[in-house]
């Protein structure tokens, strides 16, 4: 058996989908003091990190863990008693995994190798290990760990020693992979080296004896727990790497990878000389992303640049929209941009040469990094605080690692560099301002000259707009300034399925973040995203100078006429283009390689600008769709070696809408001129229909197109644009895999699809349409949101619509049937319907059949949230499933709590389905234990990688009274769960869940996407109980066209995937599959069943049984049936009732029971996977793009077990709160009594206080208890999610430390932390609570003596807290409660704060507001009374509770410093509370006066909104 087993791509698994995350640490003596200690307590901070491993499912596999040390020479001296060692330092030593039969062969190449390149093989070691201490799956893959001893001939410098080194095992590995020899150096240095497999972190010293002897001793140990999305052995993915460690994900992996290979060659040969050919490909793209990143880090490190450089380079805090920055750091950073695209995720990363220690934080701050420093000279850094105990009188300072940030450990100057030391002296290493100002070029912003462009319409027509394009798109898109908003998700066929011709573009899907990274907020932290574009050939990285300068900037990759003019006319040398006409004849394939080869031309003969232009287009010449040409052009001048010598620029006619330049860029131009679309606006200004400027028209354009390019990387993790550009963040669907390979390489094409013919074909058509009548400048109305009786397809169409409810309201079965014939037989729609049932099946009597009563059981209605949709259509929809005995989902919106009791008529209101989503409105404690099932909400089918949006206009005051909001003012939820940057934070939010309440399954939604399988693995890992893959036809009531249109997958793919991968990790039977999106009929349901799904979610289908007539309105509340509305007016109007969704269901149940009889199914159970009785239809045969699928893979079936048997293991008994905290409190439940204890508490103790809580609100509902009736409190340093969602009557104490998610859902309860009264250091400046500390809180109280991570009151819709200071993107997106801030606070302070009230203790105010995002907030001094009397009274609890040294302070001179206080409040927020207060005063009651407050300000608002946004 191997020891690296990714199993071979099968059925729809595909290894390169693998991600993991996990926890990283260093214990290390500042001055340099080698130890054994250091070396066993980097073991135990290790084992102390092990919640953030993963486990196969032995229990005893685990994910892998490892330990980076200094060369142990003492220890070698001592035990090799064979080998001659010279000097340290002039030895290296190989750490080897190889297998035993192979193993000589291996040997004697290595040996000839070292001889060959005139080293000293000094011998070999066997290292002893012990296979008894470690899991059955680690066993059976492990492989014999072997040391190769190799000596310096000579007095050389350590560095060529190692480059030396490095090429040796550059040709070791190179020649193992062409014989196929299993082969992986763990390390090879002469600084360095890892111990490291698949181990669990407490094997790690049992498993390798070496590090048990006394002798093995270092100066520091850098540790990593692994957490893999699979259970598949691999001992080579275990960290720490050969330099760095990450916990983290290259998001832009593909395109860093494309832009490494074409700088490989003359980079290799600069730094290695003679020696390039033997080292390269310098990247491994079979390994991981980290593990290539490590690739890339040793490669630079080795040709000579400093270590910190490096990280600088390949992961550079933000720059270019960054105000705070130095000009010199500004300057290395732009200088830097110019040759190296950022290594793009979230990433916390550290790594060592052996002389040097870095860490370094990715630019979002997406990744804990806490350290201590001692009075004794240690430092501790790990991704929690607690992973080592040290006395608090030997802690020196508290520190955490800022967004973008750099800590170094120097152990030869024996001393930490500051980052702003580090980074200034990389910055004054070399001139850059003075290079860069004169070299860079900048093209003039001018007025614009208007586009001379002959036939608009014909030319408009022959590339595919419609009157809906230009009117509901383009020109909306510069009136309002951003993506045209839509509604109810897409119901048309996919492009391959469509039998109309199609662009290029729609066969393409945006990828986005879930789970193991998250999406970024590029409207609320667009200080971290960056848009810059740079022309020209790039320069060589290595040798620094002032030509390397010689660039043209782009404030953005869309070029205006103006900005195109000035290239083509531009003189200077560097610059020179030619314009490649990109339009054909009748044979594409060969004119698009003659293309290809004048542009390789071109560029071997000094050309730096390629202009790929389709303005030639005629009736003789079809252009050649722009995408094609870009991919293939940019990876054909990759493979020649020729991308960085010059730019692609496109000239496109077809480009017009966010997703086209998305894609665009994705697939590697570096600039787009779209004249076509200027055209359109220059024709509409002159036609009337629009009513501004060209120049303005322009402008307004450039700006949302970018803003929307920014928002669709956004969704995958990514910050720029320069990382963007190439890394192919697409996936085809309906593209052979022959055009794939070609023109497209490393994209996902999961089902094959349509060859190059059929592209051409698709071209030709639109192209023929137009020029065949070319006096008809008529468009096509365009159907893509409505629907046209002679536009596209849709699945929900007046008939079937009409159909459907006239059946569901007389409860007519046979009409019923009537509309699912319609569903079903109409032309090829889904996936699903290209698949019939085999012939011959044995059928069994339909009694036989389970019953519909237990059928729809399973059903469930879609997460639809309370504020997207009325009152009674929401509690339609409940009351309905709970007669059913199906469940309801609440969305994201949260609940009336009055809705948990039952009605008088024995009904229930109440959604079975809570769902816990980014927003977080009104998920409390009490919200939590009314459920049945809790839902995570990963990500919506509509708009996945994006936060649900509640317009202003819909948010009345009841739906803000329930989400703790601001009536009136619009709500975004956060595009990321605040507390899931990753796999393991997701299991953690998990965990938070169960102890929330133990009786609910926790669910995770995910939508589908290639590599949706291995992401469900990862969380099968995490102890989920459900796991939900939703489709990306799926309802939303309001999401960006560009999302609805082209992001996500259909759920039949991602429904497959999941169920064979959790099949082939063995993990199908932890946990149920569920799928939504679209589900229209029975037939639909069975599908679903036999590609694997146990349950079935129906959103649009139910909202039509109560009277959806599909308007497609539901974001601007004017829904005519009263469905997606909160106007009392039209809520009048709804006439639906339960009984319409129940016979809906029944409908559907009975239908499903009709086909399983047919099939030779019992029970739903049977069909679970029965991919087997699946066949591709005759008719598709007959379809001229669907023929060419390849749909094998979606019925592929593993040979593993299927259904869900056993339960998932969430250890809640080894929590603190069942091992003492419960029966401890056990008389507060009885008659209400006081209790008061003291507890020790430790990293590995989570969500401490959830499951007492839980119990709280169980037997006394919201109310709580009284206060302080439950008094707990905790010395050391408390893990993740400490105080989780405890509700009112519950006061925890901390005396020590906090991890992240602190207080997170915080509902009543008052949490303490105070630093240990023996601590040396003064509490105010350190740093004591973690990350996204009360994330989503909604009451309570909170006192920390201490300053607070990232995020602090992040979602805050309630809670009271004071603290020391807080890190970056503080108080973001709260809407309620009081938040003082007793010091500094990071950037972006209050970003997309609608509510609450922050006041922050400055000395500089003026340099405080710059820190802040105003954009919705404004700033005043304390001068009311009463709201002076409020803050002072908070800091004296503070002071109380704490023991504040500077709540002391501040009241001791009260008088005057209450003049220092900035108060943050929202404008919206004041704006109400001030008509409030006016209107009550007039003799209103507090309720009248808050809804007549709430049509004012959207009267206020409506008018403005009338206003063009861009013209503000």
């Amino acid at each position: 058996m191997t020891f690296h087993q990714l199993p071979q791509s099968q059925g729809l698994y595909h290894p390169s989908f693998e991600h993991d995350a996990c926890g990283i640490g260093l214990y290390a003596h500042i001055k340099g003091k080698s130890t054994h200690d250091i070396v066993k307590k980097g073991i135990e901070m290790l084992t102390s990190l092990d919640h953030r491993g993963g486990k196969a499912a032995d229990g005893m596999t685990g994910d892998g863990a490892g330990i980076m040390v200094d060369i142990p020479d003492r220890f070698f001296r001592k035990n090799l008693k064979n080998i001659q060692l010279p000097s340290k330092g002039y030895y290296g030593v190989g750490m080897l995994f190889l297998t035993e039969n192979e193993r000589e062969e291996i040997e004697y190449y290595i040996n000839e190798t070292i001889r060959l390149e005139k080293q000293i093989l000094l011998g070999w070691r066997t290292v002893p290990i012990n296979q008894e201490q470690i899991g059955e799956k680690a066993r059976q893959s492990c492989p014999v760990v072997r040391q190769v001893f190799i000596g310096s001939p000579g007095e050389v410098n350590q560095l060529n020693f190692e480059r030396k080194l490095y090429v040796i095992r550059k040709q070791v590995e190179k020649w193992a992979k062409e014989h196929g020899k299993e082969l992986y150096f763990s390390s090879l240095s002469s600084s360095t080296i890892v111990y490291k497999g698949l181990l669990n972190p407490d094997q790690l010293d049992r498993f390798y004896l070496d590090l048990q002897d006394e002798d093995f001793v270092s100066r520091f140990s850098l540790v990593h727990s692994r957490y893999s999305t699979n259970t598949f052995p691999s001992w080579e993915r275990a960290h720490p790497n050969r330099y760095l460690l990450h916990n983290g994900e290259i998001n832009t992996l593909r395109g860093n990878i494309n832009w490494m290979k074409a700088r490989e060659k003359h980079l290799a040969a600069y730094a290695f000389g003679a020696d390039a050919e033997k080292i390269m490909p310098v990247l491994d793209v079979n390994g991981s992303d980290s593990s290539i990143l490590d690739n890339a880090f040793e490669f630079f490190v080795l040709s000579g640049m400093p270590l910190a450089q490096v990280a600088m380079m390949l992961v550079p805090e933000p720059w270019s929209e960054n105000k705070h920055i130095s000009a010199e750091k500004r300057a290395f950073y732009q200088y830097q941009s110019l040759h190296m695209e950022p290594w793009d995720g979230p990433a916390a990363i550290m790594f060592s040469n052996g002389k040097q220690i870095g860490a370094v934080l990715d630019r979002n701050g997406l990744r804990p990094a806490r350290y201590y420093v001692t009075k004794d000279d240690y430092i501790i850094f790990a991704s929690e605080v607690g992973v080592i105990d040290v006395e608090p009188e030997k802690i020196l300072y508290k520190e955490r690692l800022s967004p973008g940030k750099m800590l170094l450990l120097d152990l030869e100057e024996g001393r930490i560099i500051s980052d702003e030391e580090t980074k200034l002296e990389a910055a004054l290493a070399w001139p850059y301002q003075e290079w860069l100002q004169q070299e860079l070029v900048l093209l003039n912003d001018q007025d614009e000259t208007e586009e001379i462009v002959d036939h608009i319409p014909l030319r408009q027509k022959a590339l595919g707009y419609t009157y809906e394009d230009i009117h509901k798109y383009l020109l909306p898109l510069v009136i309002d300034g951003k993506d045209p908003v839509g509604s109810m998700g897409n119901d048309m066929p996919l492009a391959v399925l469509s039998e109309r011709p199609q662009s290029l573009f729609n066969y393409f899907k945006q990828l986005f973040a879930q789970v193991t990274n998250p999406p970024i907020d590029s409207i609320r932290e667009k200080i971290v995203t960056s848009t810059v574009t740079y022309l020209g050939a790039e320069g060589n990285i290595l040798k620094p100078g002032p030509e390397n300068c010689r660039r043209i900037e782009l404030k953005t990759p869309l070029l205006t006429a103006g900005q195109f003019k000035q290239l083509i006319e531009n003189q200077k040398p560097d610059f020179q283009h030619t314009i490649l006409s990109t339009v054909f004849t009748d044979d594409l394939e060969t004119e698009l390689e003659n293309l290809l080869q004048e542009a390789e031309k071109a560029v071997n003969e000094g050309i730096t600008l390629l202009i790929l232009s389709d303005e030639k287009m005629d009736k003789a010449h079809v252009p050649m769709p722009p995408l094609l040409v870009i991919s293939a052009l940019h990876h054909r001048l990759i493979e020649k070696g020729l991308r960085t010598k010059a730019s692609i620029i496109v000239a496109s006619g077809e480009v017009r809408e966010v997703h086209h330049f998305a894609s665009c860029i994705g697939f590697g131009a570096d600039a787009i001129y779209p004249y076509l679309v200027y055209a359109t606006y220059q024709k509409a200004i002159q036609d009337g229909d629009l009513d501004f400027s060209y120049t303005k028209a322009v402008q307004n354009y450039v700006k949302a197109i970018t803003d929307g390019i920014v928002k669709v990387m956004a969704k995958m993790g990514i910050s720029t644009i320069q990382s963007y550009r190439g890394a192919q963040i697409f996936e085809a669907l309906g593209i052979s895999n022959e055009v794939i390979d070609r023109y497209f390489h490393g994209t996902v094409s999961q089902i094959g699809g349509i060859h190059l013919d059929t592209i051409a074909k698709e071209a030709i058509l639109r192209h023929e349409a137009a020029y065949s009548h070319p006096m008809d400048s008529l468009l096509e109305s365009g159907s893509d949101f409505q629907y046209r009786v002679d536009g596209e397809q849709h699945a929900f169409n007046p008939l079937t619509i009409h159909t459907l409810q006239w059946a569901v309201r007389k409860g007519d079965y046979q009409l019923f049937k009537k509309y699912t014939k319609l569903a079903n037989d109409e032309r090829i729609h889904f996936l699903r319907n290209l698949f019939t049932f085999k012939k011959r099946l044995q059928p069994v009597p339909i009694e036989e059949v389970e019953p519909v009563e237990n059928i729809v059981k399973r059903f469930k209605t879609g997460a639809m949230s309370f504020g997207s949709i009325s009152k009674e259509a929401h509690e339609t929809l409940a009351i309905a499933m709970n007669r059913l005995g199906g469940k309801s989902n609440s969305g994201e919106g949260g609940e009336d709590a009055a809705r948990y009791k039952p009605d008088a008529n024995g009904g229930s209101r109440k959604s079975r389905i809570k769902q816990i989503a980014s927003g977080r409105f009104g998920v409390k404690s009490h919200y939590l234990v009314n459920a049945d099932e809790l839902q995570i909400k990963m990500a919506q089918g509509a708009k996945p990688g994006e936060g649900g949006q509640l317009p202003g206009n819909k948010v009345y005051p009841w739906v803000a009274e329930v989400r703790g909001s601001t009536p009136g003012v619009g709500l975004i939820s956060p595009p990321p769960n605040h507390d899931i940057y990753s796999i393991e934070d997701l299991a953690q939010l998990i965990f938070d869940l169960k102890n929330a309440n133990r009786d609910a399954r926790i669910s995770v939604k995910l939508v589908s996407k290639a590599g949706v399988g291995t992401i469900a693995a990862g969380v099968a890992k995490g102890n989920a109980e459900v796991i939900v893959i939703s489709g990306h036809d799926g309802g939303t009531g309001a999401s960006p066209r560009t999302s609805i249109k082209h992001a996500g997958l259909p759920w039949e793919l991602g429904l497959a995937e999941a169920h064979q991968t959790l099949l082939l990790n063995g993990l199908r039977d932890r946990v149920v599959l569920e799928t939504d999106g679209k589900l229209m009929t029975g037939k639909d349901v069975v599908m679903a069943a036999l590609l694997g799904a146990e349950e079935f979610g129906f959103a649009t289908a139910p909202l039509i049984s109560v009277g959806c007539v599909m308007m497609r309105v539901c974001h601007q509340d004017t829904c005519p049936v009263g469905i997606a509305t909160q106007n009392p007016e039209l809520r009048a109007k709804f006439a639906g009732e339960p009984e319409h969704v129940i016979h809906f269901m029944t409908f559907i149940a009975q239908e499903v029971r009709e086909i399983m009889a047919q099939l030779g199914f019992r029970t739903v159970d049977e069909m679970v996977g029965r991919t087997d009785i699946l066949e591709v239809g005759e008719h598709v045969k007959a379809h001229w793009k669907a023929k060419d699928l390849d749909l094998t893979r979606i019925l592929y079936q593993p040979d593993f077990g299927r259904l869900s048997k056993k339960k998932q293991n969430h250890k809640l008994e080894e929590t603190l709160d069942l091992r003492e905290l419960l029966s401890f409190v056990r008389p507060a439940f009885v008659g209400g009594k006081k209790v008061e204890g003291t507890f020790a508490i430790k990293n590995t103790d989570r969500a401490v206080g959830t499951i007492v809580g839980s119990e709280v609100s169980k037997q006394y509902g919201e109310e709580g208890l009284p206060e302080d009736t439950i008094k707990l409190h905790f010395n050391g340093a408390a893990g993740q999610s400490f105080g989780a969602f405890v509700p009112k009557g519950m006061t925890l104490i901390i005396t020590g430390d906090a991890n992240d998610y602190f207080g997170k859902g915080l509902s009543g309860g008052k949490l303490i932390v105070c630093a240990p009264g023996e601590s040396p250091f003064a509490a105010g400046e350190n740093v004591i609570v973690g990350n996204v500390a009360l994330y989503g809180a909604t009451s309570g109280e909170v006192y920390i003596n201490g300053r607070a991570g990232e995020r602090f009151a992040v979602r805050n819709s309630g809670v009271h807290a004071v603290v020391e200071g807080i890190g970056d993107h503080g108080c973001e997106y709260m809407t309620g409660g009081r938040v003082v801030i007793l010091g500094d606070v990071g950037k972006n302070f209050a970003a997309g704060m609608s509510g609450g009230i922050a006041y922050v203790l400055q000395d500089e105010p003026e340099q405080f507001k710059s820190l802040v995002n105003s954009e919705l907030v404004e700033f005043e001094s304390l001068t009311e009374k009463d709201e002076i009397n409020e803050v002072k009274k908070m800091i004296e609890k503070h002071f109380e509770y704490t023991g504040s040294n500077k709540a002391e302070k501040v009241l001791a001179n009260w008088d005057w410093i209450k003049g220092k206080f900035v108060k943050v409040i929202p404008k919206d927020y004041k704006q109400i509370h001030r008509l409030v207060t006016r209107l009550t005063k007039q003799g209103m009651t507090e309720e009248e006066a808050i809804f007549q407050a709430f049509h004012q300000l959207n009267e206020m608002n409506t008018t403005e909104s009338a206003v063009p946004a861009v013209n503000k």
